[in-house]
């Protein structure tokens, strides 16, 4: 369930044609149990309404979801993924999620993405313990569990956070960033959609404001690139689990080949994190054909003995057997790159920071 006309609907296709690209790969190579997968993909242009009408349209013809995209959308069927014990990959990145176990987050979360961001400031020299920071993000589970990290790093550092609540909807932020500059920010963090994102950087630039802008992952979209806000993206950051298309691995690059053998559209981060999560969704079924139970039930319990799933990089190894808990604290750091394809060049490999370490997540055991 994707994002085909909405506001993230180009990260959502990337998404849903890494999925595929897995999906043909794992086929190939014998499926599962003498079985193959087959996806079926459906729109609902980041609507939850929308979402609740399609679920029971799809969900009786579905082992599980590899892709449930957005918070609002994830919110929505929450009690629906419950009830029918279905495991569910959400395009969504919150910790709140945590307490459901039928959900398998496939990276950190938003929250440990500001940790680790914010240290990778520091590390930079681009802020300093005791700074003034903006926070701007939308309301709603993706925004505020950005937020929560950025607070949590802010009690450990006594960085002072101003924080500022945006809809979806909402496309011309100047005015935010105005009153961000009369503020005295040193740098202000994003966990916006890519169209706030160009209208934040613009202004940046535009009123000589000029600090770092450091986003959780689905704050860029390479679309930018091509809008009246591309030449003030170079004071972005983006901190994601997952690689950028151009990322220099070996199975970046096999990836890589094989969306631009298939597809025509310009690529974007959602491609190998689209493959990534089938490569999780490969190794679990894969457990649960070992364990000869291909039900939901199968599924479910072969998830959370799931304690180190490779992606090859794609993005670090996921352990799903503590609940609660993020399956991964690492991410890549990366930096707007017009000449790389997908728009982005990573400045910092896999890492964690000691206070994403020492984070608590809301539902961790």
């Amino acid at each position: 369930m994707t994002d085909k006309t909405g506001v993230f609907k180009n990260l959502g296709l990337g998404i849903t044609q890494g999925n595929e690209l897995w999906a043909k790969d794992f086929n190939a190579d014998g499926g599962v149990c003498g079985r193959k997968v087959n996806l079926e993909t459906v729109d609902h242009g980041y609507k939850a309404d929308t979402a609740k009408t399609l679920y029971p349209q799809i969900e009786p013809k579905v082992l599980g979801f590899v892709q449930l995209l957005g918070s609002p959308v994830v919110a929505a069927l929450k009690q629906n993924v419950l009830s029918d014990q279905v495991v569910v990959t959400p395009a969504s990145w919150s910790s709140e999620l945590l307490d459901n176990p039928f959900v398998m987050v496939v990276g950190t979360t938003y929250d440990v993405e500001m940790i680790d961001g914010l240290f990778y400031l520091k590390e930079q020299g681009l802020i300093a313990d005791g700074d003034k920071v903006g926070h701007i993000y939308i309301d709603g589970e993706y925004g505020k569990n950005g937020l929560r990290g950025s607070k949590h790093y802010a009690e450990q550092h006594k960085l002072e956070v101003k924080e500022v609540k945006v809809t979806s909807t909402d496309t011309d932020l100047t005015n935010i960033v105005t009153g961000l500059k009369g503020e005295g920010v040193k740098a202000i963090l994003l966990t916006t959609s890519p169209t706030q994102t160009g209208s934040v950087a613009a202004a940046n630039k535009a009123l000589g404001l000029n600090v770092p802008l450091m986003g959780n992952n689905p704050v860029f979209d390479p679309a930018l690139l091509s809008s009246p806000a591309a030449a003030a993206l170079d004071k972005l950051y983006l901190v994601a689990s997952g690689v950028p298309f151009s990322a220099d691995i070996p199975k970046a690059k096999d990836v890589a080949a094989k969306y631009k053998a298939a597809y025509k559209e310009p690529a974007n981060i959602g491609v190998p994190y689209g493959y990534a999560v089938g490569a999780v969704w490969g190794t679990v079924l894969k457990k649960a054909c070992e364990n000869k139970d291909l039900t939901r039930a199968g599924i479910a319990a072969a998830l959370t003995q799931t304690d180190s799933a490779s992606t090859d990089n794609l993005i670090a190894d996921l352990d799903f057997s503590k609940p609660g808990a993020p399956p991964t604290r690492k991410v890549y750091v990366a930096r707007i790159d017009a000449a790389a394809e997908g728009g982005l060049k990573y400045v910092k490999p896999l890492f964690q920071a000691p206070d994403a370490d020492q984070y608590r997540a809301p539902h961790q055991k």
